[in-house]
């Protein structure tokens, strides 16, 4: 005998998803203002300890590049080695850039060859916008100010620069609260369980 299908008590609205509580469970928020069709020029904001930000990044990249759009993926504090590079010297509308090895930072702190990194990074950055970029992926660039290798303004140039022209994304581990401000995605990963706690190393294709 085929059981029925359980009822969830969920009610479904126009603002949101809830539950007979009214406790909101996929639309934080409810929703202000005209529904209207926008274009590109947003910023976005990924940031946090969780792991996923590059990976969310990677994905946005390939969607992007999916139905036409001009993509640039620019890292920033990383030596160019992840596994996604590979994938992207296939995909014709995203370019990828690296300014080239970066050595660990956390066991000396910053050395000349990091602020040259960052600064040649935001250069790449810079650059992609006036050529047209019509998706602009700065992965890690806010990590660049937990080391002070770029100066918080430049950030916000950046901002400026692309706002209502190129869609730019930033991740890091951490991001100042006035630029969280300005910014009109903002996600915050957070960690519950990472094995690098008991012991574990980054594994090529999971990690890097």
């Amino acid at each position: 005998m085929l059981k029925k299908p359980k009822k969830w008590p969920i009610q479904q609205t126009w603002k949101c998803i809830t539950f007979k509580e009214d406790r909101h469970i996929y639309y934080t928020k409810e929703r202000s203002g005209l529904i209207k069709r926008i274009g590109l020029g947003f910023i976005h904001i990924y940031y946090g300890q969780g792991v996923g930000k590059t990976t969310r990044a990677v994905g946005l990249a390939i969607r992007a590049a999916g139905v036409g759009l001009k993509v640039n993926f620019i890292q920033f504090m990383k030596s160019g080695t992840s596994g996604e590079i590979l994938i992207f010297a296939n995909i014709p509308d995203i370019r990828y850039q690296c300014p080239g090895k970066h050595p660990f930072i956390l066991s000396r702190g910053p050395e000349a060859i990091h602020y040259k990194h960052a600064a040649e990074a935001l250069r790449y950055a810079i650059g992609a916008v006036g050529n047209g970029a019509e998706l602009l992926i700065c992965d890690e660039i806010m990590n660049t100010l937990i080391f002070e290798l770029l100066e918080k303004e430049q950030v916000i140039e950046l901002m400026e620069m692309c706002r209502g022209k190129t869609e730019l994304v930033m991740t890091g581990a951490s991001a100042p609260n006035d630029l969280i401000e300005q910014a009109d995605y903002v996600t915050e990963f957070k960690q519950i369980k990472h094995p690098y706690y008991s012991g574990a190393k980054a594994r090529q294709g999971i990690e890097f």
